[in-house]
């Protein structure tokens, strides 16, 4: 009986512990707080998966080493990791990236998100649908991919 999914057996990974932070958050010299890492990750790593129950964590589609965080030119790159090649729904994992950090960081942060090279067959052309502000404030007027992104999402303004 076919299932209908795109990978109905997905890879389920063990969630890693949350950290607690033993120093208080770095200031600079503008007294604002320097984002990092950890905490992009503690951001993102909540959202579940678009076609199963479990989080892009828990399925390996994000993980702390593919966040690299640049914060003197305020900028994030998230570079995830689709568990099929051929996932039709990469896109969509990336705008629910997308739109929980452009929640989550303050407005002057440029965010990046990539598809990992070499692991999905259409990686230039989602990377580019990705990081296009016109085709991203497109995307996010559809009413069906808003409905899917904030159902996405939940359970990370949750945690």
């Amino acid at each position: 009986m076919a299932s209908g999914l795109i990978n109905a057996n997905p890879v389920v990974y063990e969630r890693k512990e949350r950290q607690v932070r033993s120093s208080p958050t770095i200031i600079n010299e503008n007294a604002e707080e320097l984002i990092d890492q950890q905490e992009i990750f503690d951001y993102i790593r909540d959202i579940q998966d678009p076609e199963h129950p479990y989080t892009l964590e828990e399925l390996n589609v994000v993980n702390e080493d593919s966040i690299e965080v640049n914060a003197k030119q305020n900028t994030v790159r998230v570079t995830f990791t689709p568990t099929v090649e051929h996932c039709s729904l990469a896109t969509t994992i990336g705008l629910c990236l997308r739109v929980k950090l452009m929640h989550s960081l303050p407005s002057h942060y440029k965010v990046d998100i990539r598809v990992a090279p070499g692991t999905h067959s259409t990686e230039a052309s989602v990377n580019k649908q990705l990081n296009d502000k016109e085709r991203v404030a497109a995307a996010l007027e559809n009413p069906n991919l808003m409905y899917m992104i904030n159902r996405c999402l939940e359970s990370a303004y949750c945690e």
